[in-house]
């Protein structure tokens, strides 16, 4: 049934501040824009990493209803070469720790951590050997 990570939604409330913060993160320009009915822009997609998966952002006043505000919820892990020194840019760049690195499993190599960018999402970290090993390689970059 499910084959495989598709999209990812973040929201913001100022999406030139957001594309702006993630482009500087990804190193990458949006490649895809939806206007608004106002004719803002309503949303802005980046391909990132190995698999060239999808992350959006969508203008908060599309936001579906949920419980009170403030981070929460499913946090979606993204593989990244070097856990410390990605929560240290993350950190640098004005996200706030959500939850320190932590390791999952004593000496098996799993480790996740995040951040709450500064439009409110959580944005999930992680250093997963499964990762690599579907990637076929035996070390990151």
């Amino acid at each position: 049934m499910l084959r495989g990570f598709a999209t990812i939604s973040y929201w913001a409330d100022d999406m030139e501040a957001a594309k702006d913060w993630y482009a500087e993160l990804l190193g990458i320009a949006p490649y895809f824009r939806v206007a608004g009915p106002d004719g803002g822009t309503a949303y802005y997609e980046f391909r990132v990493g190995d698999y060239k998966h999808e992350l959006g952002l969508v203008d908060a006043r599309f936001r579906p209803e949920g419980p009170a505000a403030g981070p929460g919820g499913a946090v979606m892990f993204w593989q990244v070469d070097d856990l410390e020194a990605a929560v240290e840019r993350l950190v640098a760049m004005g996200a706030r720790e959500h939850e320190k690195i932590t390791e999952r499993g004593e000496g098996t190599g799993f480790a996740t951590a995040s951040v709450v960018d500064p439009f409110g999402n959580v944005l999930g970290v992680m250093s997963n050997p499964h990762y690599l090993e579907v990637l076929g390689r035996a070390a990151p970059r």
